[in-house]
């Protein structure tokens, strides 16, 4: 067993490198807010397309999705259903829209229409909750995976593994923004994609090509039988449960549209067309890569079994690499080795990709919405008046990036603190989370804004918080939290919310907010600025 954990931790430093080695090539090349915070603007459809898939395919799905099928088979599946079919509302929806719109985050969408300091500091507050949540994610995912590699399942291990990947991600945000974040992911994106046609390509060779024999042998080695292969092993036992699964796949669907690290993207081509384009293609790598991590879940319980993937992780994170380890021969066998360190590694770099994307979306919508478009104007007028004000200087893009690099520090200890509380969740269902906080805060008011003639301010402010709240407040008070063997805190119950997934609630609650705040606004809506937002989304008649 020694072998393979000595050659994975060597690839693992190798990718370090690699991606260190390109941050700060990258880094040397512009410091303005442009090339910060959207790379310049001059990345390629097909570029941006691999960075956007690569942005997407997180360890929740590599090391996730595939390890709910290993346990739960059908019920596993319908996680990678929801992660793909979300991209159909960002191609119709947003993406060209968002690309025309805004500058550099989802509150400069908000802004080119509803111009209030409280709007900004909702949407990126907004914004900051949801990156933490998949940080989070990510964050679980590396210590699984090295406590893995070491061959140890100690909390020291994956203590020290967060702690790291935070580090290197703080590294990569500080010193590259957004155009070497924009390269990692490309990077790794190309990595995953190979790494996952070519285990597909061995289990093919393996089963001889009969998908049927490989679905029988995953159910005999799940421990529930024929059940494995049909609904209900995990969401469909109580009624509580099937709510539970909807409420589940209507944040997957909804939420995509409103992640801020996948909407900042869009910034990073130089027009919409290249924006849908670039979805295009994110649509069709990411299709591809879904399809192969049910064959690879199927044949994590064929080959590994449901027993032999929970005891090596108990959320079921680990059962690629262990996959990849029988494809390759099994233990103590060189072909095991080399394709168990080679997978672990892909899994590595895609967790350093992703977390330097959330870091970079996070930071970014706290320098320029919160600090820059909110904060500073308040203060500054508390402190000089409305008069004074008008003389005061604009924020600079030296000082915004200045700012946007500092927030990258704290916002990354503070999801290396909170990793370290939640390293037992399955990672797939942490993202779930994020991506229910995102469609209640972030996509009512994005659709709002868009497309309805009559919203204002205060729908905006209400929709952001009357998502936000109450998806933080279910969670806070769910079996997530409390009230499981294992929940955040096991030893006590203070649940009184039945679902894992507030989406079901609070996403209705987002709408309903703004549709209130609308109705019951003292101003009415300017309609010229509409008719502004309205031709540039649809032109791009003056976007950045």
């Amino acid at each position: 067993m020694g072998d393979h954990h000595d050659l994975a931790i060597t690839l693992f430093a190798v990718i370090v490198l690699v991606t260190l080695a390109i941050t700060v090539w990258v880094g040397r090349r512009g410091s303005a807010a442009e090339d910060f915070y959207a790379a310049g603007r001059d990345f390629t459809p097909l570029q941006n397309g691999f960075a956007l898939s690569g942005d997407y395919l997180s360890a929740a799905s590599f090391l996730g999705v595939a390890g709910l099928i290993a346990l739960y088979g059908y019920d596993g599946v319908l996680y990678s259903i929801g992660f793909l079919v979300a991209w159909l509302v960002v191609l119709m929806l947003v993406a060209e829209l968002v690309r025309n719109a805004g500058r550099y985050t989802l509150a400069d969408v908000l802004a080119l229409r509803l111009r209030r300091r409280k709007v900004r500091a909702a949407a990126g507050g907004a914004s900051v909750v949801v990156t933490l949540l998949y940080l989070v994610a990510q964050m679980v995912g590396a210590g699984s995976l090295v406590a893995l590699l070491l061959g140890t399942n100690s909390a020291s291990a994956r203590t020290w593994t967060i702690v790291a990947v935070g580090g290197l991600m703080i590294v990569y945000v500080t010193v590259g923004g957004m155009r070497a974040t924009t390269w990692i992911q490309i990077v790794k994106a190309f990595l995953l994609i190979a790494g996952s046609v070519l285990l597909t390509i061995l289990l093919m060779v393996h089963f001889h090509g009969d998908l049927g024999e490989l679905m029988r042998q995953a159910a005999r080695h799940s421990g529930a039988g024929r059940r494995y292969l049909e609904p209900g092993l995990k969401y469909g036992a109580t009624s509580t449960s099937r709510l539970d699964f909807f409420s589940l796949g209507l944040a997957l669907v909804l939420g995509t549209a409103g992640l801020p690290h996948i909407l900042s993207r869009f910034y990073t081509v130089p027009t919409a067309r290249a924006a849908r384009r670039s979805t295009m293609w994110a649509i069709g790598l990411v299709g591809g890569f879904y399809l192969m991590a049910i064959a690879l879940g199927l044949g994590a319980t064929a080959l590994v079994g449901s027993t032999e993937v929970r005891h090596a992780n108990s959320a079921g994170n680990t059962a690629v690499p262990l996959l990849a380890l029988v494809l390759g021969g099994g233990n103590g066998s060189t072909g095991g080795v080399v394709l168990f360190a080679l997978i672990s590694a892909i899994a590595f770099a895609t967790i350093l990709a992703v977390v330097a994307g959330l870091t970079l979306a996070s930071s970014a919508a706290f320098a320029h919405d919160i600090w820059a478009g909110a904060f500073r104007g308040w203060s500054l007028r508390r402190r000089t008046g409305d008069a004074a004000l008008r003389d005061v200087e604009p924020v600079s893009d030296r000082q915004e990036v200045v700012v946007a690099r500092i927030a990258a520090v704290g916002i990354g200890a503070a999801a290396i603190a909170i990793s370290l509380f939640a390293q037992q969740l399955n990672v797939a269902f942490l993202v779930g989370l994020a991506f229910a906080v995102a469609a209640s805060a972030n996509l009512p008011v994005l659709l709002y804004t868009l497309f309805w003639r009559r919203f204002t301010a205060r729908g905006a402010v209400w929709s952001v918080y009357g998502g936000l709240v109450p998806a933080i407040v279910l969670v806070t008070f769910s079996p997530v939290v409390s009230g499981t063997k294992v929940a955040l805190f096991p030893g006590v119950d203070f649940h009184w919310f039945p679902l894992e997934n507030p989406g079901i609630i609070s996403i209705p609650l987002g709408f309903l907010a703004g549709w209130i705040g609308t109705l019951t606004s003292p101003e009415p809506a300017d309609s010229d600025r509409f008719a502004e937002l309205e031709v540039r989304a649809l032109t791009g008649a003056g976007a950045a």
